[in-house]
């Protein structure tokens, strides 16, 4: 409805609330019956059982339980043993248990963030002003608001003095909105001119007021824009997409080398029952069981460094998508600069202007004291902690006066205040008198073209030029500039109106204020950059202030764009998605506008991280690829938008998190290439073994215990690999690159050669060749060799892959002692099974001699000389191109 626009007496009846006294207790009972609590409808939480559906209908776990279905039902009517469904069915409810713990702990981080802190509202019902709960406030309750309280509803003012209230998690806009009762608004004003208003969310930085609640919950300015988000669908990540697509073609690579076997098998006279066992055996050995668990493990690792790195991530696949990013589209209050106004500059009467680091002379301190006379900013100290509330400029003044080793309460104590002009938008004007040792002083601080000067006055002539040149240059620099004047009396004047006191003035001087970017913002733009990622600039602010810290830091650069929303508007979206690489800074840009650069950049096939606090951004924080809300400033509804909330609202940490994501990434590329060199060797050794007529060098229940132990237990702890030393100076992974881009596919391929070769090779030397007088070749001997073989070759492999061209001898073996006690422990199994006679059994193997185990450990090392030579002669390339030539 039009609350803006009607009469309040109008508003009280409709409400049927009294401005004095406002609702009864039963009233409010009855509203809030009708209402409903005043909170935002949150996004239904899945159920367990929509999560365990989602984790078992992955690709490769339905090929699992296609193969234990055809394993339990082979058990119940061939008389094969039950160790192998049960087994497969383990492993299937091992992956789904862990997926969904993950996603329940991640959900619960959330919950806790959002329940450290709870709002309470001050109402005035049945005539008695009392605390509530902000969640049962009604239409029709009167609430009162003063510094430092957050807005808990809509509501229309009754009445304000100095009202000053911080809308930027609306509106965009850093600088606070002035409040007014008495203005007239029309419906179309935006709701930054909508100064008759208090709105839901919003901080009141100065004065106090009374107002009437018309709306709350999803009725209010911040629901409708909280209702965006069930419009916004959020796209899989890179890494969904290219886990699915591995999925796919393992489907396909187990199905086809399925029907080859079989084929193959029945041509040989081999019976549909030993053939069925052999496909279960080829699914088994197409699947890499423990790649689910090992990302899932690997992305919780992940996590849990981002946490320590002040970032806490919502949904687990974006620790991986961070990794990807390729832009980051970051506000500017509080994220690049530290969202706290600061004068910079100030330049005092007959001097040159001075940084604020610098020391003051006497009459620069007697300038600082008059601005801080002149403010009605305060200090307040809780738990130790000093806190400055009022007016983002005023407080600027606060802490500079503090910096210069001054006290409010001295200054207070010394030159008390007789009187105030407050702040007056029309006028741009403050005016206060004081008492003095030898009278009154009056000082008026205010707008630099609004400061009505004594015209007789030897400075003003002498300074005046002076004067504007000064304040040209502070503006150049984008400050914003407070002028001062005072007058001396020797008794208190019988008028004290703007007409005596603001009239005739003694230039005093001049500040600069700006919010400074952040110290660390500078260097973590350039590190983005030189990761390949482009840093863009999304602000409400105004369009001088936003380029002058965008070009500071390092964002606007010669040849970029800073467009205003104004100009976005005009843009069509194809003309947007044309033009979105040139654009740095965007500034005064609505919600809508928001989305639209996010998909403009998306089009170009850009992975986008998104950073916003308010309202108004959790639209495009869904939209993104990697949406990132303010832990500090944000409210629920963006963090509940947000993939992934900053802890300390510091652009610095989204740099950290994606070199993190760049690790997590390319140690879960690195257990693709340690799984799957395994598992494709699997495939193409029983392919080929039953091609020639030898027979399954190694069955289902052998290839599992590879799987799960050789493969699974060392790559459990690939996770904790460190970064690679060049990873944050590679570009981003593109978004379209499959998984086994960059030479991953050669590798992997190169890799299962090898132990395809080497397992043949054991196999047959097991099965046809007299090696030793103890133990005569044999068909199990064959198979016990490779089995072990392909054990021990998978579980060195291990150290292969930790790096991409450096030396397990330069990274050194025990550095990730988790993994080297692993592989260790791996070994051992492997080798433990193939000797304790009750194992043996189980697993069909039989004993082998010492030459035998020779021959196995010579095979089993082998790739590691053969990858460690590659390495090497990598590393040599390397070297090569990097010389100049």
């Amino acid at each position: 409805m039009n609350w803006m626009e009607r009469k309040l007496e109008d508003i009280f009846k409709t409400l049927q609330t009294n401005r004095e006294k406002g609702l009864s207790s039963k009233q409010a009972s009855e509203m809030l019956q009708k209402e409903g609590y005043n909170e935002f409808e949150e996004e239904k939480k899945e159920s367990i059982w929509a999560k365990l559906l989602h984790q078992l209908s992955e690709v490769t776990t339905l090929i699992l339980i296609a193969a234990a279905i055809i394993s339990t039902y082979l058990a119940v009517t061939a008389g094969h043993d039950y160790a192998e469904p049960i087994v497969i069915i383990a492993i299937v409810v091992l992956n789904a248990v862990l997926g969904i713990r993950q996603e329940l702990s991640a959900e619960k981080a959330l919950d806790a963030l959002k329940n450290m802190n709870t709002p309470v509202a001050k109402v005035v019902r049945d005539g008695i002003l009392q605390p509530i709960d902000a969640k049962e406030l009604v239409p029709g309750d009167i609430i009162v608001v003063e510094a430092g309280d957050m807005a808990s509803a809509d509501a229309r003012i009754i009445e304000s003095s100095n009202l000053l209230v911080e809308e930027s998690a609306l509106t965009g806009e850093s600088v606070p909105s002035e409040k007014n009762e008495n203005a007239e608004v029309k419906e179309s004003a935006p709701l930054g001119d909508r100064v008759n208003m208090l709105f839901s969310g919003c901080l009141v930085t100065n004065g106090r007021g009374r107002a009437v609640v018309v709306a709350t919950g999803m009725e209010t300015e911040m629901g409708k824009i909280a209702s965006l988000l069930n419009n916004t669908k959020k796209s899989k990540t890179p890494l969904q997409n290219r886990l699915m697509e591995l999925g796919k073609k393992l489907s396909v690579v187990a199905v086809v080398s399925g029907a080859i076997v079989f084929t193959i098998g029945l041509m040989h006279g081999e019976t549909m029952m030993e053939m069925l066992m052999t496909a279960v055996s080829l699914a088994v050995a197409a699947v890499p069981e423990t790649l689910p668990v090992i990302v899932t493990i690997t992305l919780a690792f992940g996590i849990q460094n981002m946490v320590k790195k002040n970032a806490i991530i919502r949904r687990i696949p974006a620790v991986e998508a961070l990794g990807s990013a390729s832009v980051i589209c970051s506000d500017k209050t509080g994220t690049l600069t530290q969202n706290q106004m600061t004068i910079k500059q100030i330049w005092a009467v007959s001097h040159e202007p001075k940084e604020d680091i610098s020391v003051f002379n006497d009459i620069e301190i007697e300038l600082v004291t008059l601005f801080s006379l002149a403010s009605n900013a305060s200090i307040e100290v809780k738990d130790g902690e000093e806190t400055i509330i009022g007016d983002p400029t005023e407080s600027a003044i606060i802490r500079l006066m503090q910096n210069k080793g001054m006290t409010k309460s001295e200054l207070e104590a010394k030159y008390p205040r007789v009187h105030e002009l407050p702040f007056d938008s029309s006028r741009k004007l403050m005016t206060t008198v004081h008492r003095t040792a030898d009278g009154y002083i009056s000082i008026t601080k205010g707008a630099f073209d609004r400061i009505p000067l004594d015209p007789n006055a030897a400075c003003t002539n002498q300074y005046q030029a002076q004067a504007n040149q000064v304040h040209d240059r502070f503006a150049e620099q984008a400050l914003r500039v407070l002028a001062l004047g005072y007058k001396h009396y020797d008794e208190l004047p019988e008028k004290l109106d703007a007409e005596e006191l603001e009239q005739g003035l003694r230039f005093a001087g001049l500040v600069g204020m700006i919010d400074p970017p952040r110290p660390e913002s500078k260097a973590a733009v350039q590190a983005a950059k030189d990761a390949g990622i482009k840093t863009v600039m999304i602000t409400g602010d105004h369009m001088a202030t936003a380029s002058a810290i965008a070009r500071e830091i390092g964002i606007l650069e010669e040849g970029d764009l800073a467009i205003s929303g104004a100009e976005l508007e005009r843009m069509s979206d194809e003309e947007l998605t044309r033009k979105v690489k040139d654009i740095a800074v965007y500034g005064r840009v609505s919600p809508e506008d928001k989305i639209r650069i996010v998909q403009a950049w998306q089009a170009n096939e850009a992975v986008v991280a998104m950073t916003g606090d308010g309202v108004n951004d959790a639209p495009a924080l869904k939209a993104a690829d990697v949406g990132t809300a303010m832990g500090i400033t944000g409210t629920d509804v963006a963090k509940s938008a947000s993939d992934m909330v900053l802890t300390d609202d510091n652009f610095a940490t989204i740099v950290d998190a994606v070199g993190e994501g760049r690790r997590v990434y390319e140690n879960i590329r690195k257990t693709i290439y340690f799984l799957l060199s395994c598992n494709f060797s699997e495939i193409m050794i029983m392919i080929i073994a039953i091609m020639l007529g030898w027979g399954a060098p190694v069955i289902a229940i052998q290839l599992l215990l590879i799987n799960v132990v050789a493969d699974g237990i060392p790559g459990f702890c690939l996770s904790r690999e460190k970064m690679e030393p060049d990873t944050m100076r590679q570009k981003p992974i593109a978004k379209n690159a499959g998984i086994f881009s960059n030479g991953l596919g050669k590798k992997i391929a190169l890799q299962a050669t090898i132990y395809t070769i080497l397992t043949l090779v054991g196999f047959y030397v097991g099965n046809f060749v007299q090696i030793s007088d103890q133990v005569g070749p044999s068909y199990e001997v064959g198979q016990t060799m490779a089995f072990v073989i392909l054990g021990w070759s998978s579980v060195v492999h291990i150290f292969n892959v930790r790096s991409n061209t450096l030396s397990i001898f330069t990274i050194g073996f025990m550095s990730n002692r988790p993994l080297f006690w692993c592989a260790m422990l791996s070994l051992a199994i492997v080798f433990g099974v193939a000797v304790i006679p009750a194992l043996m059994d189980i697993f069909h193997l039989v004993p082998l001699s010492l030459t035998h185990w020779a021959l196995i450990t010579v095979l089993s090392i082998f790739p590691l000389i053969a990858v460690e030579l590659m390495k090497l002669r990598k590393r040599a390339q390397l070297r090569a191109q990097s010389q100049p030539i």
